[in-house]
Protein backbone atom coordinates (compact mmCIF):
# COMPACT_ATOMS: atom_id res chain seq x y z
CA UNK A 1 0.00 0.00 0.00
CA UNK A 2 2.90 2.06 1.04
CA UNK A 3 4.72 1.40 -1.84
CA UNK A 4 1.42 2.40 -4.23
CA UNK A 5 1.65 5.71 -3.07
CA UNK A 6 5.02 6.86 -3.44
CA UNK A 7 4.71 5.01 -7.04
CA UNK A 8 1.29 7.75 -7.59
CA UNK A 9 3.81 10.46 -6.27
CA UNK A 10 5.90 9.64 -8.94
CA UNK A 11 3.29 8.88 -11.74
CA UNK A 12 2.37 12.88 -10.64
CA UNK A 13 5.41 14.33 -10.78
CA UNK A 14 6.39 12.88 -14.54
CA UNK A 15 2.81 13.70 -15.74
CA UNK A 16 3.71 17.52 -14.28
CA UNK A 17 6.70 17.17 -16.46
CA UNK A 18 5.13 15.91 -19.48
CA UNK A 19 2.48 18.91 -19.36
CA UNK A 20 4.53 21.51 -19.10
CA UNK A 21 6.85 20.51 -21.98
CA UNK A 22 3.78 20.32 -24.41
CA UNK A 23 4.01 23.24 -26.93
CA UNK A 24 1.37 25.16 -25.42
CA UNK A 25 3.98 27.37 -24.40
CA UNK A 26 4.69 27.97 -27.63
CA UNK A 27 3.25 30.35 -30.35
CA UNK A 28 4.07 32.94 -33.07
CA UNK A 29 5.15 35.75 -31.33
CA UNK A 30 5.90 39.46 -32.19
CA UNK A 31 9.08 41.56 -30.84
CA UNK A 32 10.50 44.99 -31.99
CA UNK A 33 14.73 45.32 -33.23
CA UNK A 34 15.12 47.73 -30.75
CA UNK A 35 12.12 49.97 -30.21
CA UNK A 36 8.73 50.52 -31.71
CA UNK A 37 8.06 53.92 -31.41
CA UNK A 38 4.60 55.61 -31.29
CA UNK A 39 4.65 57.41 -35.22
CA UNK A 40 7.58 56.31 -35.97
CA UNK A 41 9.55 53.13 -38.41
CA UNK A 42 10.30 50.40 -36.69
CA UNK A 43 11.85 46.74 -37.89
CA UNK A 44 9.59 44.29 -36.24
CA UNK A 45 9.99 40.44 -36.11
CA UNK A 46 7.69 37.28 -36.06
CA UNK A 47 8.84 33.86 -34.58
CA UNK A 48 7.72 31.26 -35.31
CA UNK A 49 8.35 27.87 -33.74
CA UNK A 50 7.31 24.29 -35.09
CA UNK A 51 4.71 22.95 -32.19
CA UNK A 52 4.60 19.47 -34.27
CA UNK A 53 7.09 16.49 -34.43
CA UNK A 54 5.88 14.90 -37.30
CA UNK A 55 5.02 17.91 -39.69
CA UNK A 56 6.92 20.89 -41.33
CA UNK A 57 5.60 24.79 -40.95
CA UNK A 58 5.23 25.67 -44.75
CA UNK A 59 3.43 29.10 -44.42
CA UNK A 60 2.65 31.92 -42.29
CA UNK A 61 0.08 34.33 -42.47
CA UNK A 62 -0.37 37.19 -40.79
CA UNK A 63 -3.10 39.83 -41.04
CA UNK A 64 -1.92 43.41 -40.52
CA UNK A 65 -4.47 45.51 -38.71
CA UNK A 66 -6.84 47.80 -40.74
CA UNK A 67 -8.03 50.23 -37.46
CA UNK A 68 -4.66 51.47 -37.50
CA UNK A 69 -3.46 50.93 -41.41
CA UNK A 70 0.59 50.98 -42.47
CA UNK A 71 1.21 52.32 -45.43
CA UNK A 72 4.49 51.26 -45.77
CA UNK A 73 5.65 47.23 -44.99
CA UNK A 74 8.51 45.80 -46.31
CA UNK A 75 9.47 42.60 -45.96
CA UNK A 76 12.62 41.43 -45.17
CA UNK A 77 13.74 38.36 -48.15
CA UNK A 78 14.31 35.00 -46.42
CA UNK A 79 16.11 32.18 -47.22
CA UNK A 80 14.08 29.12 -48.00
CA UNK A 81 11.09 31.31 -48.53
CA UNK A 82 8.65 33.55 -51.14
CA UNK A 83 7.02 36.72 -49.44
CA UNK A 84 4.03 37.88 -50.39
CA UNK A 85 2.47 41.20 -49.82
CA UNK A 86 -1.28 41.99 -50.48
CA UNK A 87 -2.79 45.74 -50.34
CA UNK A 88 -6.53 46.14 -49.93
CA UNK A 89 -8.62 48.81 -50.06
CA UNK A 90 -10.04 50.87 -46.50
CA UNK A 91 -13.26 50.92 -46.32
CA UNK A 92 -13.11 54.39 -45.48
CA UNK A 93 -10.28 56.39 -46.58
CA UNK A 94 -8.76 57.93 -43.22
CA UNK A 95 -6.01 61.13 -42.55
CA UNK A 96 -3.15 59.10 -41.74
CA UNK A 97 -0.24 61.79 -40.36
CA UNK A 98 -1.76 64.35 -42.57
CA UNK A 99 -2.11 62.63 -45.27
CA UNK A 100 -5.46 60.46 -47.09
CA UNK A 101 -4.71 57.36 -48.16
CA UNK A 102 -7.55 55.09 -49.47
CA UNK A 103 -5.32 51.49 -49.03
CA UNK A 104 -3.23 49.45 -47.01
CA UNK A 105 -1.16 46.46 -46.92
CA UNK A 106 -3.70 43.84 -45.14
CA UNK A 107 -1.51 40.49 -44.92
CA UNK A 108 1.87 39.29 -45.48
CA UNK A 109 2.34 35.58 -46.72
CA UNK A 110 5.34 33.59 -46.45
CA UNK A 111 5.13 30.51 -48.41
CA UNK A 112 8.04 27.66 -48.11
CA UNK A 113 10.01 26.69 -51.39
CA UNK A 114 12.00 24.20 -49.99
CA UNK A 115 11.31 21.71 -46.60
CA UNK A 116 10.32 24.85 -44.34
CA UNK A 117 10.43 24.90 -40.17
CA UNK A 118 10.90 21.52 -39.68
CA UNK A 119 10.12 19.96 -36.33
CA UNK A 120 12.17 20.99 -33.54
CA UNK A 121 13.42 24.62 -35.12
CA UNK A 122 12.01 27.53 -35.62
CA UNK A 123 11.91 30.59 -37.89
CA UNK A 124 12.30 34.36 -38.08
CA UNK A 125 10.38 36.86 -40.37
CA UNK A 126 11.14 40.03 -40.51
CA UNK A 127 9.21 43.39 -41.45
CA UNK A 128 9.87 46.84 -41.59
CA UNK A 129 6.98 48.85 -40.57
CA UNK A 130 5.58 52.40 -40.81
CA UNK A 131 4.25 55.09 -39.33
CA UNK A 132 3.30 53.31 -36.65
CA UNK A 133 -0.24 55.16 -34.79
CA UNK A 134 0.38 57.57 -32.33
CA UNK A 135 -3.05 56.81 -30.79
CA UNK A 136 -2.55 53.15 -29.91
CA UNK A 137 -0.23 51.39 -27.20
CA UNK A 138 0.04 48.17 -29.42
CA UNK A 139 -1.22 46.61 -32.49
CA UNK A 140 -2.30 43.11 -33.01
CA UNK A 141 -1.35 40.95 -35.54
CA UNK A 142 -3.97 37.72 -36.42
CA UNK A 143 -2.02 35.00 -37.88
CA UNK A 144 -2.29 31.84 -39.64
CA UNK A 145 0.12 28.85 -39.04
CA UNK A 146 0.06 26.06 -41.72
CA UNK A 147 1.73 22.54 -41.49
CA UNK A 148 2.97 20.14 -44.00
CA UNK A 149 0.04 17.95 -43.40
CA UNK A 150 -2.67 20.93 -44.39
CA UNK A 151 -3.35 21.34 -41.08
CA UNK A 152 -4.00 24.89 -39.77
CA UNK A 153 -3.08 26.44 -36.53
CA UNK A 154 -4.92 30.04 -35.74
CA UNK A 155 -3.15 32.29 -33.66
CA UNK A 156 -6.31 35.13 -33.72
CA UNK A 157 -7.68 35.22 -30.18
CA UNK A 158 -6.94 38.82 -28.55
CA UNK A 159 -4.97 38.84 -25.20
CA UNK A 160 -7.11 40.89 -22.60
CA UNK A 161 -5.52 42.57 -19.95
CA UNK A 162 -5.90 41.44 -16.27
CA UNK A 163 -7.01 38.06 -17.94
CA UNK A 164 -5.36 34.67 -18.86
CA UNK A 165 -3.53 34.18 -21.71
CA UNK A 166 -5.92 32.48 -24.35
CA UNK A 167 -5.23 29.26 -26.05
CA UNK A 168 -4.22 30.58 -29.58
CA UNK A 169 -2.73 34.19 -28.69
CA UNK A 170 -2.61 36.44 -31.97
CA UNK A 171 1.02 38.42 -31.56
CA UNK A 172 0.66 41.65 -29.97
CA UNK A 173 3.44 44.62 -30.89
CA UNK A 174 4.08 47.00 -27.70
CA UNK A 175 5.01 50.42 -28.55
CA UNK A 176 6.74 52.49 -27.07
CA UNK A 177 6.76 56.40 -26.59
CA UNK A 178 7.24 58.81 -29.60
CA UNK A 179 10.88 59.82 -29.80
CA UNK A 180 12.27 62.89 -31.39
CA UNK A 181 14.21 61.04 -33.52
CA UNK A 182 11.08 59.22 -35.25
CA UNK A 183 7.81 60.74 -34.10
CA UNK A 184 5.84 62.07 -37.37
CA UNK A 185 8.70 61.37 -40.06
CA UNK A 186 7.40 62.11 -43.45
CA UNK A 187 8.45 62.07 -47.22
CA UNK A 188 12.25 62.02 -47.06
CA UNK A 189 12.85 61.50 -43.31
CA UNK A 190 10.17 58.45 -43.80
CA UNK A 191 12.33 57.04 -46.46
CA UNK A 192 15.46 57.08 -44.88
CA UNK A 193 13.99 55.74 -41.93
CA UNK A 194 12.62 52.63 -44.09
CA UNK A 195 15.68 52.03 -45.58
CA UNK A 196 17.81 52.37 -42.50
CA UNK A 197 15.82 49.75 -40.72
CA UNK A 198 15.65 47.65 -44.19
CA UNK A 199 19.98 47.70 -44.12
CA UNK A 200 19.50 46.99 -40.41
CA UNK A 201 17.45 43.75 -40.95
CA UNK A 202 19.71 42.61 -43.93
CA UNK A 203 22.85 42.96 -41.52
CA UNK A 204 20.55 40.96 -39.09
CA UNK A 205 19.65 38.20 -41.53
CA UNK A 206 23.10 37.73 -42.41
CA UNK A 207 23.98 36.61 -39.27
CA UNK A 208 20.93 33.75 -38.72
CA UNK A 209 20.38 30.81 -40.52
CA UNK A 210 17.17 30.30 -42.18
CA UNK A 211 16.13 27.80 -39.46
CA UNK A 212 17.13 27.86 -35.70
CA UNK A 213 16.92 25.33 -32.94
CA UNK A 214 13.61 25.91 -30.69
CA UNK A 215 14.39 28.05 -28.12
CA UNK A 216 13.15 26.16 -25.07
CA UNK A 217 13.92 28.26 -21.82
CA UNK A 218 10.91 29.35 -21.04
CA UNK A 219 9.28 25.86 -21.01
CA UNK A 220 12.71 24.35 -19.26
CA UNK A 221 12.20 26.96 -16.23
CA UNK A 222 8.23 26.25 -15.68
CA UNK A 223 9.49 22.56 -16.05
CA UNK A 224 12.31 22.17 -13.38
CA UNK A 225 10.40 24.73 -10.73
CA UNK A 226 7.61 22.35 -10.97
CA UNK A 227 9.77 19.05 -10.78
CA UNK A 228 11.46 20.25 -7.52
CA UNK A 229 8.52 21.32 -5.75
CA UNK A 230 6.50 18.12 -7.12
CA UNK A 231 10.01 15.96 -6.34
CA UNK A 232 9.84 17.93 -2.63
CA UNK A 233 6.36 16.81 -1.88
CA UNK A 234 7.49 13.39 -2.54
CA UNK A 235 10.14 13.21 -0.40
CA UNK A 236 7.96 14.60 2.43
CA UNK A 237 5.18 12.10 1.80
CA UNK A 238 8.21 9.29 1.70
CA UNK A 239 9.55 10.97 4.92
CA UNK A 240 5.70 10.25 6.78
CA UNK A 241 5.76 7.28 5.36
CA UNK A 242 8.57 5.90 6.90
CA UNK A 243 7.81 7.60 10.44
CA UNK A 244 4.43 5.44 10.18
CA UNK A 245 6.28 2.37 9.15
CA UNK A 246 9.24 2.99 12.17
CA UNK A 247 6.32 3.82 14.93
CA UNK A 248 4.29 0.43 13.59
CA UNK A 249 7.49 -1.59 13.96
Amino acid sequence: MKASRIAAVGAVAASAVVVLSSPAFAHVSVSPEGAAPKGGYATVTFKVPNERDDASTTKLEVTLPTDHPLASVQPEAVAGWKVEVTRSKLDKPVDLHGEKIDEAVSKVTWTATGKGIEPGFFQKFPLSLGQLPEDSDELVFKALQTYSDKDVVRWIEVPEKGQEEPESPAPVLALSAATEDHHGASGADADQASTSDTDDAEAASAKTSAAEPADSTDTTARVLGVVGIVVGAAGVAYGVLAGRRRTSA
